[in-house]
């Protein structure tokens, strides 16, 4: 087991080399607006996982997939060669969904505010359908019933 410090360099490495080559070396006309998101390396230092993103349709996605994985030996080569370890991890390209996700959490957050703006607008010329004040209160009389008379001190005292 490698040290997991090294791993993580190992992967920012990677993912900065990767994304270098994917922009200069890689030209197959199949490939996108290809953007590399993040990278993980195992703990062996043995496979490395590439997340990606593609700016497009469905298409272009699919066509960038199969871009970079006909370009992965020619990545991993070109990791090889700029890394200088012993044994170049395998590499797999993974799309990222959590640009897809976040936007569409943007997407129902924005909903909600129209429909909070919505209710909020309704709510200022609304009015109560009973009381303003729907709790009952004690009544205040300064005069005190026989029964709180009765179980007062002073009164017991006084008897």
């Amino acid at each position: 087991m490698a040290d997991p410090a090294r791993a993580r360099k190992l992967a920012v490495r990677i993912r900065q080399i990767v994304s270098a080559a994917i922009e200069s070396q890689i030209k197959d006309p199949r490939l996108g607006m290809v953007t590399v998101t993040d990278a993980r390396v195992t703990s062996d230092l043995r496979e490395a996982t590439v997340f990606y993103t593609v700016y497009g349709d469905a298409t272009a996605v699919a066509d960038s997939a199969k871009a970079l994985a006909s370009a992965t030996g020619v990545l991993r080569s070109t990791v090889g060669r700029q890394t200088g370890i012993k044994f170049v991890p395998t590499l797999t390209f993974v799309a990222d969904h959590v640009p897809d996700t976040a936007r569409e959490l943007d997407e129902a957050l924005e909903r909600v505010r129209h429909a909070d703006a919505e209710l909020a607008r309704l709510r200022e010329h609304a009015t109560y359908a009973g009381e303003a004040d729907p709790y009952r209160h004690p009544e205040e009389d300064d005069e005190t019933s026989d029964a709180d008379v009765s179980t007062s001190p002073e009164h017991r005292s006084a008897s």
